[in-house]
């Protein structure tokens, strides 16, 4: 019985709030579940009383939250397919990765540790060479906007408001010193300058910026970003599937740490594992 009456308790105040919420009138709210308004008052006038389940879930659809929560089951309002729809997005995604969602998440992530799979190699890092080459056809006159965003994002962890660890696989780093696979026809002048620009930047920026290198052939991963412990994001190409979900989030970054817990080069090794690519070049 006190579980009862502390039930219905909390029953009344949740609907007298979903109804509050909503700017939803006794005789509105009554209309759209079919009962009387006297019904309605006396759910929500003290006393033990439980309505049956139908009126709830009528109540609980009129109101946009769910049955659960009026009932003291759920901690969140809003009913399952809402938070679903919250937790997991999908998100149209450009060409190159400098659109004003991964500004904002990027942003959103201010202060936590933000860890990158990239699709080839981190876009942040790349000379403004490399980023034409690659990405000119696909944006034409917009590749100006790709490098000022990619600029935007390299002093975002210049600013130290964020410590990045980025993991790639090794053959990615050797088909691009070798100019082979994605890269062939990339100028030997423009992989020499890249390979230049990351030894200087893991230099500098070490260890705000961490560099794992994993082996393909024992690990793998799509190109995935986890900021912080709020939001995870894999990209397919033409969109961003976004993760809110902690649970989702927490599975993604562990993904990760798997991948850097493999990589046969930690990020103490990198700067020689670079300096020997740009030696047989």
């Amino acid at each position: 019985m006190t579980d009862k009456r502390n039930r219905a308790a909390l029953f009344r105040d949740r609907l007298a709030q979903a109804m509050a919420a909503g700017g939803q009138s006794q005789s509105a709210l009554a209309r759209a579940i079919g009962v009387d308004r006297s019904t309605l008052s006396a759910l929500l006038a003290p006393g033990t009383r439980l309505p049956n389940a139908q009126v709830v879930a009528e109540a609980a659809a009129a109101l946009g939250v769910s049955s659960d929560w009026l009932l003291g089951l759920a901690a969140a309002p809003a009913p399952v397919d809402q938070a679903l729809a919250h937790a997991v997005e999908l998100t149209e995604a450009p060409r190159a990765l400098f659109d004003a969602a991964i500004y904002g998440w990027h942003r959103e992530a201010a202060g936590y540790k933000i860890r990158h799979v990239p699709a080839s190699l981190p876009d942040m890092l790349k000379t403004r060479a490399v980023v034409e080459w690659e990405y000119r056809d696909a944006l034409g006159g917009t590749a100006e906007a790709a490098i000022a965003g990619f600029e935007a994002q390299l002093d975002h962890l210049r600013g130290a408001r964020s410590d990045y660890e980025i993991a790639l696989p090794l053959h990615e780093l050797a088909a691009f010193a070798a100019g082979t696979g994605y890269w062939a026809g990339l100028p030997l002048a423009d992989r020499t300058a890249q390979l230049d620009r990351l030894i200087r930047l893991a230099d500098e920026l070490y260890p705000g910026l961490r560099l794992y290198l994993f082996d393909a052939h024992q690990v793998f991963s799509a190109p995935v970003t986890v900021f912080g412990p709020h939001l995870a994001v894999i990209y397919l190409g033409q969109s961003y599937v976004s993760f809110r979900d902690p649970a989702r989030v927490a599975a993604i970054s562990a993904h990760f740490d798997w991948l850097v817990r493999a990589a046969p080069l930690g990020a103490r090794d990198v700067g020689g594992h670079l300096r020997a690519l740009r030696a047989g070049l």
